[in-house]
């Protein structure tokens, strides 16, 4: 088994994107010698998740800041594209401090001594429709606190401006109602002007916000030497001659060492956000980003010790039938939907509902992100369900969505099936003919190349081997997220006892490293 993607090139080099998966929105602090980055995660539970490096090449997965997202009840089915948008991550006072704004409820704020937690409850800072992207900053010369925030035009009415507040030190309270600091409109060109990141350098607030769309936009920065402005702005990173699309929104670090770094995120299609790592300097007080203001694709690694080659998790064994931190729900958990024992592999309920249908509809689907370009995934499935209509499958789920393993049919015998939804289909289809699944076990295989163009394969245990199933599957994005891996069981709405599905050795493995781009 190898990981489907590593940044490091192991001889003083690295080459992007530094994340090859869906950590849309990144932002990211340094505390002494490690630096943390936390992402937005959107109707997923548990949200707000917290990566570690050491150099900023080779990622961890340490946890998550957020078990649940609320209002608990909005929460209950999916809301895929809703939830935690954008936050920022910062250290002050001792703590860890994330801001983000819930497009429907407004900005939200959480702390905690240590990143992984105990994190506090989530306080309401600002409410309302549409407040989005929000970044305190604590200016340490003069105590003084500060948030910005953006607009989602969806919910407001509103977008392409930043709003810049004064803010308690304890970050609980807006102190004022708010400017309009930077207004987009008025600047020639510039539309869609959102996900602002506030800095105080060399007696300047530098606000580094992208403008222009998320597939071909480009990162802005804007300085002033008040808060309140006059801003005047410029472009620091644009696609120009590379291939790196809309390369923007993300945060700006300085190492132990000094060196100044940009991670910001490229959109990928059913890929979601992927994040690069730019070399960044100061020059006439603006920062100067990629090479010369493009995207690299190779680079020296940071000015840091050298570090394990690593990434964050995808493969799995479910060691005592836990699943790992790569995780999450589509919507808030609920007991029950997973089964304790003893031993490896991971064992769910056949949770009963009426829109068994269609698993976009689905809160109990366990998901994670594609994990590379091109890899494949495989894992074994055990059905204990005789209920007619009982299933439990391995999926890739999306806004258009396909799955294959097993289903308990009229006679309460499993049989093999492979299933499939189109975007604008609200139930499923056959992918290919049911087929007999003897002893209720199928190891089924997702073979994933480039373009996220999904190959469905199974072995029934019949001495055939693998075989292919039905035809190739483009996976899709949702609207603000990439496509994602998914396991679930679910049974007919009804009473009693359902039955339950098994899961094991769910393993990812990198089909090729490509071809080496050239070094900046």
């Amino acid at each position: 088994m190898t990981m489907p993607w590593t940044a490091d090139l192991g001889d003083g080099t690295y080459r992007n994107p530094v994340l090859n998966a869906d950590w849309s929105d990144p932002d990211v602090v340094r505390v002494g010698d490690d630096y943390y980055l936390t992402a937005s995660s959107f109707g997923r539970v548990p949200g707000l998740p917290l990566l570690h490096s050491r150099d900023l090449v080779n990622w961890t997965l340490v946890g998550h800041a957020l078990d649940r997202l609320g209002p608990d009840a909005d929460f209950a089915v999916p809301r895929h594209d809703c939830g935690v948008w954008a936050p920022s991550l910062r250290h002050h006072a001792g703590r860890f401090w994330i801001f983000w704004g819930d497009p429907d409820h407004g900005i939200q704020q959480i702390n905690a001594e240590d990143i992984r937690g105990p994190w506090s409850a989530p306080h309401l800072v600002k409410s309302g429709k549409g407040l989005i992207d929000a970044c305190p900053l604590w200016d340490e010369e003069t105590g003084e606190a500060y948030l910005v925030h953006a607009w989602a035009k969806s919910r407001s009415g509103i977008k392409n401006r930043l709003t810049g507040h004064r803010m308690s030190p304890d970050g609980r309270e807006l102190l004022d109602e708010g400017t309009t600091i930077v207004d987009a409109d008025t600047i020639p060109g510039w539309f869609t002007l959102e996900g602002p990141k506030l800095y105080r350098h060399d007696g300047w607030f530098h606000i580094f916000a992208p403008a222009g769309g998320v597939e071909t936009g480009w990162q802005g920065a804007f300085r002033s030497r008040t808060f309140d402005g006059p801003y005047e702005e410029r472009v620091v990173l644009a696609q120009g001659t590379t291939e790196v699309n809309g390369p923007h929104q993300g945060g700006w670090v300085r190492t132990a060492a000094g060196e100044d770094w940009f991670l910001h995120f490229q959109h990928r299609g059913a890929y979601g956000r992927v994040v690069h790592l730019q070399p960044m300097r100061w020059e006439d007080g603006w920062p100067v980003i990629g090479d010369e203001g493009e995207p690299v694709l190779v680079h020296r690694r940071p000015d840091a010790p050298e570090q394990p080659v690593e990434a964050p998790p995808s493969s799995d064994d479910f060691p005592g039938g836990r699943y790992g931190r790569q995780w999450q729900w589509t919507a808030n958990p609920r007991p029950g939907w997973t089964v304790g024992h003893g031993g490896d592999g991971l064992r769910l309920s056949c949770v009963r509902t009426a829109y068994a249908h269609d698993l976009r509809a689905l809160p109990n689907v366990l998901v994670q992100r594609l994990p590379a370009e091109e890899f494949t995934v495989e894992t074994g499935i055990t059905l204990d369900a005789a209920e007619p209509g009982a299933k439990a499958g391995l999926a890739v789920l999306g806004d258009a969505f396909s799955w294959i393993g097993l289903e308990a049919g009229a006679d309460g015998t499993a049989r093999l099936v492979h299933r499939y939804a189109e975007t604008v289909a609200e139930h499923e289809r056959d992918a290919e003919h049911p087929r007999p699944a003897p002893g209720a076990a199928v190891r089924v295989r997702i073979e994933v190349t480039r373009g996220a163009r999904c190959r469905f394969y199974a072995d029934t245990g019949d001495g055939a081997g693998f075989q292919a199933s039905g035809q190739v599957f483009a996976a899709a994005p949702w609207r603000w997220v990439g496509a994602l891996l998914g396991l679930f069981a679910t049974a007919p709405a009804g009473t009693g006892p359902s039955g339950t599905a098994g899961f094991t050795a769910f393993r990812t493995t990198a089909h090729r490293t490509p071809e080496r781009p050239r070094t900046t």
